[in-house]
């Protein structure tokens, strides 16, 4: 296994991001026979892409554009419990140390959930 590229950055606001994440992993992975989480990461174009990918529920890819907004679910909340705040703290802890976040998925096929800081 290779190690994580060492992110710089308030070490308390960067685990949160990592908990959120991981969190959000195992709840999505849960309801599926075959669990799997991957976690990951690399140095590129002068950031460290970091990643959380599973083998779950997924979401629907037309709606990416709503994951990081505050109180927004992609699932009911019968399905799944949560606020909805969760990746909204992780967009903004990425973006207040100059980073991206994004995510890739198909309903039923898991999803990958990455983010970047700077070097």
């Amino acid at each position: 296994m290779t190690p994580l590229p060492e992110a710089a950055g308030d070490p308390t606001l960067v685990r949160q991001a990592w908990t959120n994440l991981l969190s959000n992993a195992i709840k999505f992975t849960m309801p599926r026979d075959e669990r799997r989480i991957e976690v990951g990461g690399r140095a590129e174009n002068g950031t460290n892409v970091y990643y959380v990918k599973d083998s779950g529920v997924g979401f629907n890819p037309d709606y990416t554009h709503k994951l990081f907004g505050a109180f927004q679910r992609l699932h009911r909340t019968e399905e799944f419990e949560g606020t909805g705040i969760g990746l909204a703290i992780v967009q903004r802890v990425v973006h207040r140390h100059g980073g991206r976040v994004w995510a890739e998925s198909k309903v039923g096929e898991g999803a990958t959930f990455y983010f970047s800081l700077p070097l």
